[in-house]
């Protein structure tokens, strides 16, 4: 039961992931006039209102993380909010150990930026007092817990590791003897 309420939850985080990242994070690699006016304010608004300039004027190393967000995990989302829909995928359990500690890896240089950098003093630059830089983190951090927990998940639920899974994977070990 537990690790079906894990499974639900990687679900809805890797559907959601997807519009996400074609509507918002991408926005930071294309032309402006790629996207529609309206998105374009979405990332402005949300931008102004967590203070977040990495979003609208992205670093180079900000920009290469949004890159292999578009590479490397944009193709993975559907596929892994559909085996941890469906449950018990144990094929997904590599793809998802590579996932996780790719992006929990991510999080480390974003979160201290956000934590330690100095941004200048101007209302769009980026988070100035300690409020503002926890609202900020309080964006990013599901992004490293939820990756944590997948990962966690994969190692250690019998349903996805090794000694443990479904029946039919020790049945077949057995009638190999």
């Amino acid at each position: 039961m537990a690790v079906r309420i894990l499974e639900i939850i990687f679900f809805l985080y890797f559907a959601s992931h997807i519009p996400i990242t074609l509507f918002i994070d991408l926005q930071a690699l294309f032309p402006e006039h790629v996207y529609p006016q309206q998105l374009r304010d979405v990332l402005r608004w949300y931008s102004e209102d967590f203070r977040d300039p990495m979003v609208v004027d992205p670093p180079e190393w900000f920009k290469s993380f949004i890159f292999c967000e578009a590479l490397l995990q944009l193709p993975f989302f559907p596929i892994a909010a559909y085996a941890f829909l469906k449950g018990g995928c144990r094929w997904i359990r590599t793809p998802a150990i590579l996932y996780s500690t790719h992006v929990a890896t991510t999080l480390l240089p974003i979160l201290s930026h956000i934590l330690f950098h100095q941004f200048p003093a101007n209302p769009h630059a980026g988070p100035q007092t300690q409020q503002e830089r926890w609202r900020l983190l309080s964006i990013y951090v599901p992004y490293l817990l939820v990756p944590l927990l997948l990962l966690l998940t994969m190692l250690l639920a019998p349903t996805y590791n090794s000694e443990g899974g479904n029946a039919s994977a020790g049945s077949a070990k057995k009638k190999r003897k």
